[in-house]
């Protein structure tokens, strides 16, 4: 997924035109305050070629399999799926799904340093994730060059602060979802997702923690979550087993959860106690054998004995 899946949301990201924000907006703060009771979703990126052929029959097979939450990874040119924010929406509340996060790549395109302000395309990423009802806007990666000098990352980290400062007043959260890079790229003798979690404001920035990304460069998302409490309001429950080259190319793919190496389990369970989790968001990217339909059905069944 590296590379397959991070080249997918950045150019759905890339694609965006349109207006600037406006104040009626303001009306998702109440998803915002309703965050407190947790919730269990799934990333449409496991379904990704479904719904790629037909998204309203594979969001009415997932509603009718009992998912009442939707993540999103497609984002193109103020689309989602092929819809406008507000058709989608309309698409959503008649299956009877909701949409509290989804993901958007942050790109240096989307700062204008000469003006100090968000282009366009962000503002419109925010505006339609507004009208959504989402809680997080969730930005998956952060630009290589951008994060390959720690003056490089400090800026990229403000701008993720100055985002939280925009999505609150649209009612939001901006976040931050991890791959692997943050568990074995060095600055200053620190782990990138240590000093992503220092310098990042926890009042204005949410971090999905996913729990397979990191596992093949040798994090442990217990220990995360042991390290920085409080920080995790959204998980990526995902699990892992050997495979040849694996979606990180690290020799890891992701599985049903519950049947691979990670136990998804008591890491939920702990950032449920400690972590501050509100969103569980099940991702699978893998599928050995069997349709992503079938995985994400297991998935949700299995889900659903844990006592979240």
């Amino acid at each position: 997924m590296q590379n397959s899946r991070r080249k997918f949301i950045q150019n759905a990201s890339l694609a965006m035109v349109g207006a600037s924000l406006k104040p009626h907006f303001l009306w998702a703060n109440s998803h915002v305050n309703a965050v407190s009771n947790r919730l269990i979703g799934i990333q449409l990126y496991s379904v990704r070629e479904d719904m790629k052929k037909n998204p309203l029959a594979t969001l009415t097979a997932l509603s009718k399999m009992g998912y009442q939450y939707v993540e999103h990874a497609n984002y193109i040119d103020r689309k989602f799926y092929g819809w406008s924010a507000k058709e989608f929406k309309k698409v959503l509340d008649g299956l009877g799904l909701k949409m509290p996060s989804g993901h958007t790549v942050m790109t240096s395109q989307h700062w204008d340093n000469k003006n100090k302000d968000f282009t366009k395309e962000w503002k419109n990423t925010v505006e339609d994730a507004a009208v959504l009802g989402q809680a997080y806007v969730i930005s998956p990666s952060i630009d290589d060059t951008l994060r390959s000098t720690y003056d490089g990352l400090m800026l990229q980290l403000e701008i993720f602060n100055k985002s939280g400062v925009l999505c609150k007043s649209n009612g939001m959260k901006f976040g931050y979802h991890n791959h692997d890079f943050e568990f074995k790229e060095k600055l200053n003798g620190s782990l990138l997702y240590d000093i992503i979690l220092q310098h990042t404001d926890k009042n204005l920035v949410v971090h999905q923690l996913d729990f397979g990304n990191m596992y093949g460069a040798g994090g442990r998302a217990a220990e995360w979550v042991k390290k920085y409490p409080g920080r995790f309001q959204s998980l990526h429950i995902k699990d892992e087993i050997k495979a040849e080259i694996g979606e990180m190319h690290d020799g890891y793919e992701s599985t049903i959860i519950g049947t691979g190496v990670v136990d998804p389990k008591s890491i939920a369970l702990l950032a449920k106690k400690i972590g501050g989790a509100v969103h569980y968001i099940i991702e699978q990217e893998s599928y050995q054998g069997l349709t992503p339909l079938d995985c994400a059905k297991k998935n949700l069944e299995i889900i659903k004995t844990w006592g979240i």
